[in-house]
C-alpha cells in the first residue's frame, strides 16, 4: 500500500507539473502578437509622403507669373509720379503745357539716357510775384521747365562730383547759357542760379533712369529774368540811327533855314551899315557943295 500511495502521489505530482508547464508555456506565445503590431505603423508614413510631392509642384507656378509684370512695368511717367507725391500741381501743368513731360517720356523709353529733376512745390510758385509765369512767352516757359532738369542721373552722394556750371536741358553752358551752380556741404546740397539760392529738399522718386528731388524755390535763370547786356545791344542799335528817320529829317530841314536866316540877317546888317555910311557921305558932300556955290539974289 505504501508503494501504491507513493506512485499515486508521484502521478499526481507529474500531472501538476505538466499542468504548470503547460500554463507557463502559453504566456510565452502571447508576445508574438505585439510583434506584428509595429508592422501597421510602418505602412502609415506612406500616405503623408504623397502630399508634399504635390504641393511643391504647384507653388513655383504662381510665383513666377506674379513676377513677370514688374519686369514689364515700363518707363516712369514724371507727371504721374509727381501727382502721386502731391503738392506739385503747378509744375505738372507746366510740364504738360510745354510738352517737356512727353519729351522726357520719349527719351526715357527710346534710350538709356537718365535725368535728374528739381521739382518746385506749389508753395514755391506761390512765393513768386504775381504774373511772373504768365508774363513769359511759350519758349521761355519751356526753357524755365528745362532749367530744372539735368541730363544725367545724380544720386545724393554724387552731387559733389559735378563740375560747375552744371549743364541743364535749357541750354549749352559752354556758351554761358543758363548756368546752374551746385555746391555741397556735408549732406546738404545748395543750388544757385545767380538770382535764386535754395537747398535740395526731400527725395520724391529714385530710379536707375530718373531721380526727382523737391525744391522749395523756383529756379529762375538769369537768361530769362535778368538777361545780359549783350542781348540788349541789337535793341540799342536802331536808336543810334534815329537821326535818319523822317521826323529827324524834318528837324534837319527846319534847322537849315534857321542858319540861312541868321547868315542873311548878318549880311543885311552889314549892308545896312554900308548904306547908312554912303548916305552920310552924300549928305556931307551936298552940304559942302551948297556952301561953296554962289546963289544970285
Amino acid at each position: 500500500m505504501t508503494k501504491q500511495q507513493a506512485l499515486f502521489s508521484l502521478s499526481i505530482l507529474l500531472v501538476f507539473l505538466l499542468h504548470c508547464i503547460s500554463t507557463l508555456g502559453q504566456p510565452a506565445a502571447a508576445p508574438a502578437q505585439p510583434a506584428n503590431a509595429p508592422v501597421q505603423p510602418a505602412n502609415a508614413p506612406v500616405q503623408p509622403a504623397t502630399p508634399p510631392v504635390v504641393q511643391p509642384a504647384k507653388a513655383p507656378a504662381p510665383v513666377q507669373s506674379a513676377k513677370v509684370p514688374p519686369t514689364q512695368k515700363g518707363v516712369p511717367d514724371v507727371t504721374k509720379i509727381l501727382a502721386k507725391a502731391g503738392g506739385f500741381s503747378v509744375f505738372i501743368r507746366l510740364l504738360k503745357s510745354t510738352g517737356v513731360s512727353d519729351q522726357l517720356y520719349g527719351q526715357l523709353n527710346n534710350s538709356n539716357n537718365g535725368f535728374t529733376m528739381f521739382a518746385p512745390t506749389d508753395a514755391a510758385f506761390s512765393n513768386l510775384k504775381a504774373g511772373t509765369i504768365n508774363s513769359l512767352s511759350d519758349l521761355q516757359k519751356t526753357q524755365l521747365v528745362q532749367f530744372h532738369i539735368l541730363n544725367t542721373v545724380v544720386t545724393l552722394s554724387n552731387f559733389q562730383t559735378l563740375s560747375n556750371p552744371v549743364p541743364t536741358e535749357a541750354g549749352d553752358t559752354s556758351a554761358s547759357e543758363f548756368p546752374l551752380t551746385v555746391i555741397t556741404a556735408g549732406n546738404q546740397v545748395n543750388i544757385s542760379t545767380g538770382l535764386v539760392n535754395t537747398t535740395l529738399g526731400g527725395t520724391v522718386y529714385l530710379d536707375n533712369q530718373l531721380d526727382i528731388y523737391q525744391v522749395e524755390k523756383v529756379l529762375l535763370p538769369l537768361d530769362i529774368f535778368n538777361p545780359k547786356p549783350k542781348h540788349k545791344a541789337p535793341a540799342s542799335a536802331p536808336t543810334s540811327l534815329t537821326p535818319k528817320t523822317k521826323d529827324n529829317d524834318d528837324e534837319d530841314s527846319q534847322s537849315v533855314p534857321t542858319e540861312v536866316d541868321e547868315s542873311g540877317a548878318a549880311s543885311l546888317s552889314r549892308h545896312g551899315i554900308l548904306v547908312s555910311i554912303e548916305v552920310i557921305l552924300v549928305a556931307f558932300i551936298l552940304t559942302k557943295g551948297l556952301h561953296g556955290v554962289y546963289v544970285p539974289a
